[in-house]
């Protein structure tokens, strides 16, 4: 009981129990309150009000308004002026001079709307997110990325370079070598295309902001093969997020060598072999549990259509044990790549309601 008709009531009640003599802890302990609960209401309603509100408590530590102007004129002059508080703050205290903390500094500066980029280079600009891709077929948009595999001398490394296509996660293209190189991306660019017969304008490639990934060579390359290409923001590894699941799966495999690769062509090897597993043995959980070859192919439909017919009947042999629908066997039509927050929202609703008629 907090309200002050609820309070009233209590008091009423407690007077003509105590009038009645009755004991203020007993009257309070049936009414489920503790004696110091009430003699604070009691003395609340002496003073008439609440006197926590009237309070007002000063820090002795705080900045007069003298000692705020000196700090922002110091803040301020041709000395300081492009320095941060952590700059300011050592340089006066080299000179005998203690005006505040570096934290006061911030502060201070902030309240004066002055806390803001003070050094004379050109301060840094955010980046966008990279703009919102979308594939509903295979041979639409790709990624790629770069990763390093273990040699025997320490320091030194293969690279696989490793092209996705998003759609069917399918791995289309790929080559280990022993050095980055803008050339080399672009030989494994060339083939891919032939092999997979792109034709200009078809494909997106989207990749972070490493050399081999904006250097000429590959730029150049890729407005030769009329492939289109994207870029992450640097240093965000979350905008291609699709090749660095690819590169954690990889890496985590059984036969993952535990110290290092013999030689290039024992990393060539074992690439090949988990690319054999990866595109047609492994049943991709994002993609409803078909390999990625059988999607790259077209076939998943089928095998989800055949998936849900088997579990259609079994139901019907059995419907005790499914309280409701049997599992969501349909295909995934669209994958997103950076997708804006409405294509996001949009993502989550129809996975809720996906949900929602599983359960009912």
């Amino acid at each position: 009981m907090t309200g002050l008709s609820e309070r009233l009531q209590v008091t009423v009640w407690l007077t003509e129990a105590m009038a009645a003599g009755a004991r203020q802890d007993r009257a309070c302990a049936v009414l489920g309150l503790s004696a110091r609960t009430v003699q604070r209401w009691q003395a609340d309603e002496a003073v008439g009000s609440d006197r926590r509100p009237e309070r007002r408590q000063v820090p002795c530590s705080q900045l007069s308004q003298s000692e705020r102007s000196y700090l922002l004129t110091v803040a301020n002059s041709a000395e300081f002026g492009h320095l941060s508080p952590s700059q300011i703050v050592p340089r006066l205290a080299d000179r005998g001079e203690y005006l505040a903390s570096e934290s006061t500094f911030y502060r201070v500066l902030k309240a004066e709307n002055q806390l803001m980029h003070r050094r004379a280079e050109r301060p840094a600009h955010p980046c966008a997110k990279p703009r919102a891709l979308r594939a509903t077929a295979p041979n639409r948009l790709y990624t790629w990325d770069i990763t390093y595999l273990p040699t025997p001398i320490r320091g030194l490394y293969f690279y696989l370079y490793l092209f996705l296509d998003v759609f069917s996660r399918k791995i289309v293209g790929w080559q280990v070598y022993e050095e980055e190189s803008s050339l080399l991306a672009s030989e494994v660019m060339r083939d891919l295309c032939r092999r997979e017969q792109i034709a200009p304008n078809q494909v997106v490639l989207h990749a972070d902001n490493g050399g081999p990934m904006k250097g000429a060579t590959m730029l150049a390359t890729l407005q030769l093969l009329g492939v289109m290409p994207s870029f992450s923001r640097p240093a965000v590894s979350n905008d291609n997020p699709y090749s660095e699941s690819l590169f954690r799966t990889l890496k985590y495999r059984p036969a993952y060598p535990l110290e290092s690769f013999a030689s290039l062509s024992v990393a060539r090897q074992w690439v090949s072999d988990f690319v054999q597993w990866y595109n047609h043995e492994h049943r991709h959980s994002a993609i409803g549990f078909v390999t990625p070859g059988q999607r790259h192919a077209g076939l998943d439909k089928t095998l989800l259509r055949n998936r849900t017919n088997v579990y259609e009947a079994a139901k019907r042999r059995c419907p005790q044990r499914w309280s409701g629908a049997t599992r969501n066997w349909q295909p995934v039509e669209v994958v997103h790549l950076n997708p804006d927050q409405h294509d996001a929202t949009t993502n989550y609703e129809r996975e809720v309601n996906q949900d929602t008629k599983k359960a009912a």
